[in-house]
């Protein structure tokens, strides 16, 4: 066992069907060079399947499925390294019953996530879709520019659903604005929205007074519908709403109704409740919403920085040390996982 390969599987969208890398921004280099580690791509299989998984120690999963059907019954597989912070994909309950590690990437798209609510708080308020329609329809239209005035952000309150990782982030750069910032989040770092001026506020009171509100938490049973008809029913009349988490934390039925009859001013989604949407899916006739397909963050530096993390975390834990970014964190008091990674360590030699 003493020279056996730190094995690393990566799941099989992680290349298109010709081979090629799906996203070649994700330099798998480092992890090609590192010594004792052996790199495969697996088959593409949705759900991830155990059996693919028996004699590999890290899987870097992208976009496919991680249940309890997936986890490989011989008991190698000690770290799930998740491309991105989304883990809803991933059996968070089998992973920690099997002593797996579930690893998300924060460093990675805390910055591109942030990036992509500001540019949609941006094109609401400045009425930037209207104005494109219309220039482009010639002077018929554009001769109607004073009917869509923009909304100035100055003294405006920025409300965000959940002050973690990214919400924090979209406060940082939102301070040049000059904007009042209100927040929920039963779990917030109170130094943390100290030091941002975010007043922490009940959810009734963050929906109430909001004139924009970013959704950034993550979907747990928890949160799913949590911005529900009622909470839109608080809004006001002139508010953005913007969701770069995931769809099914909004009531998607609700918001196309309240969005229809324009109880609130539009909304920016990056996600929806259904990926891809059907073609007749009501929100996506709606002129008041700016739609992206769950990719306004993707850039090179976001994608980057996700791979990088990931290879970070899979060589941490080859060399029998505890990676950044672990969801399940119970895990790691665990007796599985305290042997495992004394195993790794000394099969390194370290």
């Amino acid at each position: 066992m003493a020279n056996t390969k730190f094995r690393v599987a990566l799941s099989g969208d992680f290349r298109k069907s010709d081979g090629s890398p799906t996203y070649p921004d994700f330099d798998l280099e480092p992890l090609r060079n590192a010594p004792g580690v052996e790199m495969v791509f697996l088959e593409a299989s949705n759900p991830m399947r155990a059996e693919q998984l028996e004699d590999f120690d890290a899987l870097i999963l992208l976009a496919y499925r991680f249940d309890a059907t997936s986890v490989p019954k011989n008991g190698r597989l000690g770290v799930v390294a998740r491309f991105g912070v989304g883990y809803d994909t991933v059996d968070v309950e089998a992973c920690t019953k099997a002593g797996i590690a579930l690893v998300i990437t924060p460093d990675g798209v805390r910055r591109p996530v942030a990036i992509s609510v500001i540019t949609l708080m941006l094109a609401l308020t400045g009425k930037l879709m209207i104005k494109d329609r219309l220039t482009r329809g010639g002077p018929e239209t554009f001769n109607k520019r004073s009917d869509h005035m923009g909304i100035g952000l100055v003294g405006r309150t920025l409300g965000s659903l959940g002050i973690g990782n990214i919400g924090a982030e979209v406060f940082r750069m939102a301070r040049p604005f000059d904007m009042k910032f209100i927040a929920h989040d039963p779990f917030a770092d109170k130094a943390v929205a100290a030091e941002l001026g975010i007043d922490l506020v009940g959810m009734d009171d963050l929906f109430r007074r909001a004139d924009v509100l970013s959704v950034s938490c993550p979907l747990t049973p928890e949160t799913r519908h949590i911005v529900s008809a009622e909470r839109l029913g608080l809004m006001k009349s002139a508010a953005y709403l913007i969701n770069t988490a995931r769809g099914p934390i909004v009531d998607q039925k609700a918001l196309t109704k309240v969005l229809q009859e324009r109880r609130i001013a539009g909304a920016g989604l990056d996600v929806l409740e259904q990926e891809p949407p059907d073609a007749d899916d009501p929100i996506l006739t709606l002129d008041n919403v700016i739609l992206t397909p769950h990719a306004l963050c993707w850039t090179d530096q976001c994608f980057a920085g996700n791979g990088a993390a990931d290879v970070k975390a899979v060589i941490e834990v080859q060399h029998g040390r505890e990676p950044r970014g672990v969801v399940n964190r119970e895990v790691l008091s665990s007796n599985t996982w305290k042997k495992r990674l004394a195993g790794f360590a000394a099969r390194l030699g370290s």
